[in-house]
């Protein structure tokens, strides 16, 4: 994305704006946008094509003009010409809408609990829509991840941990489903918001990993990813402040966030959780995070979230990693592999187990993972085979393993790690 320096200003920002502002505008105003147009046409197809070509309008007239005072609008003003415009050269498509319409309008829309009639964002509506119990469970997340978050069909593929290929295929029979089924664009009722609620929770916690740990890039964290999934989750606990789940994610996203300052350094190199400096962590976001796991443990059996967030607990209120209270960590991922068991699950409680009984309890536990297909490509299983093989003095293994992880890596903060782990090794 290029913005010329050089141009005379319009009545809006002038043209010398920096790229990132610029860059900046359009993340926030794009999932709205995309979000408002389905919204009001019933097409997530039509409404992806204009979304992009109002953008690309923009990149032709901002750099001129300048960035107009209220740029979304000036998006969606643009997004709706062009709408109506293919609507007018398409007679078949037109109808089709229409249709769409007549039915949205027929069945209403019901306002969702305790939301006081109106959900506060207009793309919380679409990933409800996203996760309609109609789409297959691996569908609804990629459907919303692709064009809510605006993630690029590889990173939403890293997210799932398929192949891109695979992944292209997921999106395209979700849109056909949304499309063939006619499921309606709307909030979903009171009753509704049970069955939807854990799909929805699934997409913020996938766009959240992606900020965490980006796909690729030069970068390690994409902190506009992890703090929208933070504000989506603030949503939801508005909407739903009886639901413990949604009680229990935000925690854990805040929690994990905490710690976002801490693991770079200077140069964007990446520190890892022993060798950070504690005192850079967000000490009110830690305190935020360990109350809402109180909320999202308490009253009832434990959720899936909110025993991922008593274990980002533990990490977060500990002095050093020797003090981490590794026993009772063991003993949440013991529950966790019943709530939500997972080969993701056993590899993160077998490196907790290596922490409290030693490399070698917790190599053992890897190896009988190895076979799964799961974690055969899977960055963090490689990361943390070489660590353990380092430890136990097996340098010869340890070195082959950190070559394998170099090339799963996927941003260059974290291949520069391994590549000093990997000398220290030789």
């Amino acid at each position: 994305m290029s913005v010329p320096g050089e141009g005379t200003a319009g009545a809006g920002v002038p043209a010398a704006t920096p790229v990132a502002s610029v860059e900046e505008v359009f993340r926030e105003e794009r999932g709205r946008l995309l979000a408002a147009l389905v919204r009001r046409f019933g097409d997530l197809d039509l409404a992806e094509e204009v979304t992009s070509e109002a953008i690309e309008a923009a990149l032709s007239h901002w750099p001129v003009h300048g960035v107009p005072p209220q740029p979304g609008a000036w998006l969606m003003t643009t997004a709706r010409r062009k709408a109506v415009d293919r609507l007018r050269r398409d007679q078949v498509y037109a109808a089709r809408l229409a249709i769409l319409q007549v039915e949205a309008d027929r069945e209403g829309a019901v306002p969702a609990a305790d939301a006081g009639g109106d959900l506060p964002d207009e793309r919380l509506q679409l990933f409800f829509t996203c996760a309609h119990p109609a789409l297959a469970d691996e569908d609804r997340g990629a459907l919303t991840l692709r064009y809510l978050a605006g993630l690029s069909t590889p990173e939403v593929a890293r997210a799932f941990l398929v192949p891109p290929a695979t992944m292209a295929k997921r999106i395209t029979r979700a849109k056909r489903k949304i499309r063939e089924a006619r499921i309606p664009f709307r909030v979903p009722g009171a009753d509704e918001l049970p069955e939807r609620l854990p799909g929805v929770l699934q997409v913020v916690y996938s766009i959240f990993n992606e900020g965490y740990v980006a796909s690729s890039g030069p970068h390690l964290q994409r902190l506009d990813l992890a703090e929208e999934a933070i504000r989506l989750a603030r949503i939801l606990r508005r909407l739903l402040p009886a639901e413990r789940g949604v009680a229990g994610l935000l925690g854990l996203l805040l929690l994990i966030h905490a710690r976002r300052d801490a693991r770079t350094g200077p140069d964007g190199e990446l520190v890892l959780l022993d060798e950070q400096d504690r005192g850079r962590w967000d000490r009110p976001m830690i305190e935020e995070g360990c109350g809402l796991v109180s909320v999202a443990l308490t009253g009832g059996p434990p959720c899936e979230y909110g025993v991922q967030a008593a274990i980002a607990a533990l990490h977060d209120e500990a002095a050093d990693l020797a003090t981490t209270d590794w026993p009772q960590i063991v003993a949440l991922y013991d529950v966790l592999l019943t709530l939500a068991p997972s080969p993701v699950v056993a590899l993160n409680r077998a490196a907790a187990i290596a922490m409290r009984d030693g490399p070698l309890a917790g190599l053992a536990l890897l190896d009988e993972l190895a076979d799964e297909p799961l974690l055969r490509g899977y960055y963090p299983f490689a990361v943390a085979r070489a660590d353990l093989l380092h430890r136990l003095g097996r340098d010869g293994e340890a070195a082959s393993a950190y070559r394998q992880a170099i090339e799963l890596a996927g941003t260059e903060p974290e291949r520069a790690l391994l590549r000093r782990k990997l000398a220290a090794a030789l």
